[in-house]
């Protein structure tokens, strides 16, 4: 069993914080990497001193292409709505089916609840090809439609909710129903109540994975207006930046500091339900 914090020797706490604290810079070493960058005229970025300071700023001039150049704005509320809706989308319909699979009982439900494992190993780049091609004949390429209908069914999102509500006390069930309350019923006023640490849990991961996700849009959308934060990355450094990294680096500045302020609000919440999910089963 690992040592309480409580029984660790002094020199155990420091050793593990000493630890902990390189990990940290390893990480966070990457983005301050960019964020300096960002600040620095061309002729600095390469040259050859790692210098994080830059010895001439040039962030008025970096941070201007960026948000001159392409509708960042715009970019960013396209990033907002889509992960906002594939979220809201994600829960509404993986929580009954959750429910389902953990407390009701039916003529097939193991092996349902092995296609949902089963669906947890297939990517989206196996079935991208017929997506495509559907959503063309559809009418949905260029389309926000086209970013979120993908991924309203999440596989992950029914398996973490179903060990969540499995492990929930069955009185709570049974209670729901002495009062008449359907099963859709209980499922809004009694499971949605308290699956909020995991449904916040989900939440963060699927803004996380679709703000970043870049292969999805870039097969669907080849409008600036309609670009998604990465795709407005990509799509700013082939019109615009080329090889001017700096601006390169303030763009992807303003599009990944939105997750990091989401992220450091939100990650409470985020270990409280990662904690309750995964010592439930």
């Amino acid at each position: 069993m690992s040592a309480s914090p409580h029984t660790l020797t002094p020199v155990g706490r420091s050793l593990r914080l000493l630890v902990l604290g390189i990990g940290a810079a390893v990480m966070l070493f990457p983005y301050v990497w960019m964020i300096a960058t960002s600040f620095k005229p061309q002729a600095e970025v390469f040259s050859s001193g790692l210098s994080l300071i830059p010895e001439h700023s040039s962030i008025l001039a970096n941070y201007g292409k960026a948000l001159g150049r392409i509708p960042m704005g715009r970019v960013l509320l396209n990033g907002v709505v889509v992960c906002l809706a594939i979220v809201v989308f994600q829960i509404a319909f993986a929580l009954p089916a959750a429910y389902a699979l953990a407390k009701l009982r039916f003529r097939g439900r193991d092996l349902m609840f092995g296609l949902v494992i089963l669906g947890l190993l297939i990517p989206i780049h196996a079935v991208s090809i017929p997506m495509f091609a559907a959503f063309r004949a559809l009418g949905l390429i260029n389309t926000l439609a086209g970013l979120v209908v993908p991924f309203t069914l999440s596989v992950f999102a029914v398996f973490l909710f179903r060990q969540f509500i499995k492990a929930m006390p069955d009185d709570l069930i049974h209670a729901g129903r002495m009062d008449g309350l359907s099963e859709g019923a209980i499922v809004r006023r009694i499971v949605l109540p308290n699956a909020w640490p995991a449904a916040t849990a989900f939440a963060i991961f699927s803004v996380v994975t679709h703000w970043n996700d870049l292969y999805w849009p870039s097969i669907v959308i080849s409008k600036t207006e309609l670009a998604t934060p990465p795709l407005g990355v990509l799509f700013f450094r082939a019109a615009e930046a080329g090889d001017d990294y700096g601006a390169l680096m303030a763009a992807t500045v303003i599009v990944t500091a939105p997750l990091v302020v989401f992220f450091l609000f939100a990650q409470k919440a985020f270990i409280e339900g990662i904690t309750m999910t995964g010592l439930k089963g």
